[in-house]
C-alpha cells in the first residue's frame, strides 16, 4: 500500500496556480538549458507502442505494460510506453545524427508496477535523452564531463 510522508506542519508557499506556473517555467528553462548545453533537438516521444516490436523495454525484467487493444486495427494490443531506453536509440539512428548531437523528450508514461510513495506514482512525467557519442568518446572521462555539463 502507497504510503504519503508529509512533514508535519507543512504548507505550500504557493498557491495551486501559481505551483502550475512554477512547473511550467522550470519545465521551460530546463529543456531550453539541456537542449542548448549539450545539442539536443525535441522530439515528441510516443504516448504507446505496438506490443512485441522490441521499443518497450521491461526495466526490471519483470515489468507488467499497461495494455490496450485496438479495435479499428484488428484489436491489436498497444503497450502505454514505461521506457524509452530502446526507442530513443531507434530514433537517434532515423534521424542520422552526427556525433556530439542528440534528441531529447519529455516522456508521459504508467507504470502499474511501481512501489507508490513520495517518490514514485504509477503516473511519470521524465526528461530523456540520447546522444551520439563518437568512438573516441566512449570513455568515463567523456561521460564525467557531460554528467558535469548537465
Amino acid at each position: 500500500m502507497a504510503t504519503l510522508i508529509k512533514p508535519t506542519g507543512y504548507k505550500s508557499i504557493l498557491s495551486v496556480k501559481e505551483t502550475e506556473h512554477a512547473i511550467v517555467a522550470i519545465k521551460d528553462f530546463f529543456q531550453l538549458a539541456l537542449s542548448t548545453e549539450l545539442n539536443l533537438t525535441r522530439v515528441t516521444a510516443p504516448l504507446f507502442v505496438k506490443r512485441g516490436i522490441g521499443l518497450n523495454d521491461d526495466l526490471n525484467g519483470v515489468e507488467r505494460p499497461v495494455s490496450f487493444p485496438v479495435k479499428d486495427m484488428n484489436e491489436t494490443v498497444l503497450e502505454i510506453v514505461h521506457s524509452l531506453a530502446k526507442w530513443k536509440r531507434v530514433k537517434v539512428t532515423d534521424l542520422n545524427l552526427a556525433s556530439g548531437f542528440g534528441i531529447y523528450t519529455d516522456m508521459n508514461a504508467i507504470r502499474a508496477d511501481e512501489e507508490l510513495g513520495n517518490l514514485h506514482s504509477l503516473y511519470v512525467d521524465q526528461w530523456d535523452w540520447e546522444r551520439v557519442i563518437g568512438e573516441e568518446n566512449r570513455n568515463i572521462a567523456f561521460l564525467k564531463k557531460i554528467v558535469e555539463r548537465i
